[in-house]
């Protein structure tokens, strides 16, 4: 079920006044920067995981076959590695129709990673802000087998793409920033396998 949440996301001026906003991106964000940017670096938020468990009915999928696109939950001891980007604020626009399917900007604090994966010294945490979708909105698909969400992004297409061609891109980007995820790339593993 699609639930926009475009305007609910344009009250949440987490940043107002800012002249930018680091937004961090741990799903298609990472592989599909389709916006304007200021500057790009790796880093990790701490205490989420990346997981399937939100339904895409406006992107990956249809309201009828909807396809499976990441969402974070909150895991103690987790860390979600991902992309940073500085962006202005008019770019949130854009990007709050990108995610408008169950998506709320939150808030998180981030880390900024080196050149070699490692936590940088000078400047280790600033506030970022994410996409997040809970399980209180209705795309929300929560927890299943990794076989039955495998066969679900296996058979999902919609006006974005293949589900397939979603999840493979971002164990690719994963892969070439040396990031280890257990959830995608079993996922990934079973999909190569069909």
């Amino acid at each position: 079920m699609l639930l926009d949440t475009t305007v609910l996301n344009q009250q949440r001026n987490f940043f107002d006044g800012h002249e930018d906003i680091w937004l961090f991106g741990y799903g298609s964000l990472i592989w599909k920067a389709d916006f304007e940017y200021l500057e790009r670096r790796p880093a990790y938020i701490a205490g989420w995981a990346r997981r399937f468990w939100q339904g895409s009915h406006d992107h990956r999928g249809t309201p009828e076959a909807p396809g499976r696109v990441a969402t974070l939950i909150r895991a103690q001891g987790a860390l979600c590695h991902g992309m940073a980007y500085r962006i202005t604020p008019d770019v949130l626009a854009p990007l709050d129709v990108r995610e408008k399917n169950g998506y709320l900007r939150e808030k998180v604090p981030l880390t900024f990673l080196g050149e070699r994966g490692e936590a940088q010294k000078s400047k280790t945490q600033t506030e970022g802000l994410i996409y997040l979708a809970t399980e209180d909105n209705p795309a929300f698909l929560g927890d299943a087998p990794l076989e039955d969400i495998a066969h679900q992004i296996a058979h999902a297409h919609g006006p974005s793409g293949s589900n397939k061609a979603y999840l493979l891109n971002l164990a690719q980007a994963l892969r070439d920033l040396c990031i280890d995820d257990e959830h995608v790339f079993s996922l990934a593993d079973r999909i190569h396998k069909r």
